[in-house]
């Protein structure tokens, strides 16, 4: 019997494992050291995600914050003058009310920050969790893509606005930011990291489109994962969104496993169609919704679901699990449990 980490891999690498792995991403709201946070680990074959890699403005950037009541407004220091960022806090959350750039024209003032990128990368806390989980499931190192970085910089109407308006800035920015991460990504190989979570994507699936997206996403993307597979490491993608539309886009990033997938109404993901079309070049994670699906339906109707994804999977290059919210309880955790009684069915 296989243990969960090799059935995982096996999934990944397009195998045919003993059963389809069920796969919980992260705790969500369930505390780790509780026993059903014990449990999950040990009946599911768990993947733990922990943050990871920056590096887009390097060493020496230089940044203060001032606080006044429920507002924390960042100044970003540059040679062409300050960018400001503020963010406001309620009872319930907090929310981004100023972003640092609006126009192309702020890119060339992003840019003119002194860049001293990153010597080394600390594993600790990633080889701590690789301890911990064991064979029990696999450990991600996050990994922030180059369409992050203006998807950090400017609001959701201004990056949008700003691809059409000039796309060539755009470009300018991205490529920029492509050229600092995939340094980075070297430097983690090098310290030992050998699987990644490379996310990103959904910022231009959601709001900028196919062509932008091969511009944007999968080319400088491609240059990421080569590096990460040069050194073996595994390469997992996370991208929200209608995928279906971005079916080809995504495999050309030549990632080995990919969620969530998305069923409506939530996305347009139709598992048979994206089998035919790309199953041959990446493993499906997904994709039962965390939140309003296996947080919230009875264990009978969430088991029947999971029994008709294992099905139209044919048991290989799938793994069963929710859409990575990381908000999911306890009843959720359940389901989860009860799901691997399913995949237990149809056991090679």
């Amino acid at each position: 019997m296989m243990t969960s980490r090799e059935r995982l891999h096996c999934a990944f690498e397009l195998g045919k494992p003993d059963r389809v792995p069920v796969a919980p991403f992260g705790f969500g709201h369930v505390d780790p050291d509780s026993a059903m946070g014990h449990a999950l680990v040990e009946k599911t074959d768990f993947i733990q995600s922990m943050g990871g890699a920056g590096g887009f403005l390097g060493t020496a950037a230089k940044t203060r914050s001032e606080t006044d009541g429920n507002r924390t407004t960042t100044i970003y220091e540059t040679p062409k003058g300050e960018m400001v960022s503020v963010h406001q806090r309620t009872e319930i959350t907090s929310v981004q009310v100023q972003f640092p750039c609006k126009t192309a024209d702020d890119i060339e003032k992003l840019l003119s920050i002194p860049y001293e990128p990153v010597k080394e990368i600390d594993p600790t806390q990633f080889n701590a969790w690789k301890d911990r989980i064991g064979d029990e499931g696999i450990v991600l190192f996050g990994f922030a893509d180059a369409i992050c970085t203006p998807a950090q910089f400017f609001s959701p109407e201004d990056f949008s606005l700003l691809w059409a308006d000039d796309s060539e800035a755009f470009m300018t920015l991205i490529n920029v930011a492509n050229e600092r991460l995939c340094a980075v990504a070297e430097l983690c190989c090098k310290a030992g990291i050998d699987a990644f979570r490379l996310l990103g994507g959904e910022y231009a699936s959601t709001q900028l489109g196919p062509y932008a997206y091969r511009q944007t996403v999968t080319e400088p993307d491609r240059m990421i994962a080569d590096i990460m597979h040069s050194y073996g490491a595994t390469v997992y993608y996370h991208n929200h969104g209608p995928t279906m539309t971005y079916l080809e886009l995504l495999a050309d990033i030549g990632m080995d496993a990919c969620d969530c997938f998305e069923a409506a109404p939530w996305g347009d993901f139709d598992f048979p169609e994206a089998k035919a079309r790309i199953g041959d070049r990446l493993c499906f994670v997904g994709n039962l919704d965390d939140m309003e699906v296996i947080d919230k339906r009875s264990r009978d109707e969430v088991c029947r679901m999971a029994r008709a994804l294992i099905e139209d999977s044919g048991g290989s290059g799938f793994v069963l699990g929710g859409t990575a919210s990381g908000t999911y309880t306890e009843r959720a955790a359940e389901n989860f449990i009860a799901m691997v009684e399913v995949a237990e069915e149809f056991r090679s």
